[in-house]
């Protein structure tokens, strides 16, 4: 059960909507299902002689009642009710205590006042009802509803508990403040596909990811084409910034601005400084914008990005919280890179993932002096390197970098879930959702070359890469074998035994690199980390070519030489040698 409060100034316009047929004639048979006094509340919905003033003036008399310069100027409360998707539908009388439930614990009408506010409560459809407040009481006086969200939600949970229904997460105040109905209805009518404030997030979000100081954000802000004023004091020391969309005006023809702080909570600009203070991101020590280095192409600055996202796991599975919350933000910041540059293939997916997890990267928990710079630097890399292709490196390396990033919302959601973070720990599911779609969609190419690659093998040499895999995953290779992947899984150490390396201690430092009992496919994620650890093409190649020419030969290893531990550091030889973008 969901409310959701937000205040206006015009009550007749509210009470025509609710009323109406809706924006798609999707009300139907509105009626006043409660209200503060049943007998002097006229229902336009049931009675023909009833009429929308009468009821306005009713609900406004309070408020006329006083000198101007003491009404309020929002002087409409309005609190939809909306139970979960999959739960009964309530009666009239269920709603009706509902609507009484709400008011009580809102403070707007305790029960047993009758000196309180007066409201009413509309059904015009079988999921939801509307309660409708004016916020001046009968003695003059205003109500006492401080923190009044806040006390709906926790009346929701109770009515939820006590009838059954869908017992849903409760809020801690630390999510970015959602559109008002006004803003929604503006941006239908004006066909825009979603309210400024949550375009207006998002092109803030990915302006800040990877930024290497407060000149690059601002500067970034500007190129991705919003209107930008920053506040500054006397002394010329910027104290805050604000954005507004081209073309979002209000009555008077003036831009419609959001302070960063109304965007979301970690998007003012003292937040945005603590994020920055730790300086740049690891290996980019300027902001000067100029042509991107050979090394910082997508597909390179994915392989980099896969990397540093496989540490993030180490971080979130131990006990350091802090250090945990900032690598969150980081991962953010890098999910909001990633689904900019994107192939268009997968750019939806992506976008949609980013939006979720920023729920994700937000609680109580902080992160203060905790370092995140190599996430940052990881972000950074991918917005420079510019967008990727959907095919060759560029995808290859794409689907490198979300089978990772999978596991890394896994590892949050364990992380927020052990920490009590109801909503944050949903968000990261519903993140892992989208990645598990744009991962399907961009290693569809990769992973079928690779699999026809595995079937062309010669009997014998596939039967010697499974016992390669028997030998290091005694309990699981049997259903290794089965897996779809295999053929992709074979290929893989085909490749990596061409160009110098041992197959079987290459196969195990990559299953001792990080646990495999959160992947949804273990050959999938198998094969990208051989690849990555193994310095292999993101795409197969035909047996007898060499290895793809911006990936160095790695140096032969004996089979008795163990596999060097993977560094958290740039490869130094892919930075000095980069392929052709493909």
């Amino acid at each position: 059960m969901v409310p959701d409060i937000s205040t206006g100034s015009r009550t007749y316009g509210l009470l025509a909507y609710l009323y109406g047929p809706g924006r798609r004639d999707e009300h139907t048979d509105p009626h006043l299902v409660a209200a503060w006094m049943p007998e002097l509340a006229p229902d336009p919905g049931r009675d023909p002689a009833a009429t929308l003033k009468q009821l306005t003036d009713r609900l406004d008399l309070p408020v006329l009642a006083l000198p101007k310069d003491r009404r309020p100027a929002q002087h409409v409360w309005h609190c939809p009710v909306r139970t979960a998707p999959g739960d009964r539908h309530l009666t009239d009388a269920e709603w009706a205590e509902v609507a009484r439930r709400i008011v009580h614990a809102t403070g707007i009408a305790e029960e047993g006042d009758d000196k309180a506010c007066r409201w009413i409560a509309v059904r015009h459809a079988e999921d939801h009802i509307h309660i409708v407040a004016t916020l001046k009481r009968e003695d003059g006086r205003s109500p006492r509803r401080h923190q009044d969200g806040i006390r709906a939600q926790a009346e929701c949970r109770k009515i939820e508990k006590e009838w059954g229904l869908q017992i849903l997460n409760e809020g801690d105040r630390t999510a970015a403040q959602r559109p008002t109905s006004a803003e929604r209805a503006k941006a239908e009518r004006t066909g825009r596909t979603e309210p400024p404030r949550e375009t207006l997030r998002e092109h803030v979000r990915q302006a800040l990811a990877g930024a290497a100081d407060e000149d690059e954000f601002f500067r970034r802000l500007t190129e991705a084409g919003l209107r930008l004023e920053k506040r500054a004091a006397p002394s010329g020391d910027i104290l805050g910034y604000k954005v507004a969309l081209p073309g979002d005006r209000n009555r008077d023809g003036e831009p419609i601005w959001f302070p960063g702080s109304r965007l979301a909570p970690d998007l003012s600009l003292p937040r945005i400084r603590q994020r920055l203070a730790d300086g740049p991101p690891e290996d980019q020590q300027t902001s000067a914008p100029g042509p991107v280095p050979r090394a910082l192409r997508p597909a390179s600055a994915r392989r980099d990005a896969t990397q540093v996202a496989e540490q993030t796991v180490a971080v979130l599975t131990g006990d350091d919280d802090a250090a945990g919350a900032a690598q969150l933000i980081g991962v953010g910041a890098l999910l909001d890179a990633v689904a900019q540059t994107a192939p268009a293939s997968t750019r939806k997916e992506l976008a949609e993932a980013a939006r979720a997890f920023e729920r994700a990267t937000r609680s109580h928990t902080r992160a203060e002096h905790a370092d995140h710079r190599a996430l940052r630097s990881a972000a950074r890399g991918i917005v420079r390197a510019g967008n990727a292709l959907g095919k060759g490196e560029d995808g290859g390396t794409t689907a490198m970098l979300l089978s990772t990033m999978v596991l890394v919302t896994i590892a949050a959601i364990r992380w927020h879930s052990a920490r009590g973070h109801a909503q944050q720990a949903a968000a990261a599911r519903q993140t892992a959702q989208h990645l598990r779609a744009a991962y399907q969609t961009a290693s569809a190419t990769p992973m079928k070359a690779m699999r026809e690659q595995g079937r062309r093998l010669p009997a014998p040499v596939r039967d010697r890469y499974a016992d390669t895999v028997e030998a290091a995953l005694p309990g699981q290779s049997d259903h290794i074998l089965r897996e779809p992947g295999w053929d992709a899984l074979a290929a893989t150490l085909a490749q990596a035994e061409r160009v110098g390396h041992d197959p079987d201690a290459l196969l195990q430092q990559a299953i001792e690199w990080r646990e495999l009992e959160t992947a949804d496919n273990v050959t999938d994620v198998l094969v990208w980390r051989l690849r990555r650890m193994g310095k292999l093409p993101a795409t197969a190649d035909l047996p007898g070519t060499r290895a793809h020419p911006g990936t160095p030969p790695p140096q032969p290893r004996s089979p008795k030489q163990p596999a060097a531990e993977p560094t958290a550091h740039r490869d130094t030889n892919s930075t000095r040698r980069p392929g052709p973008r493909r």
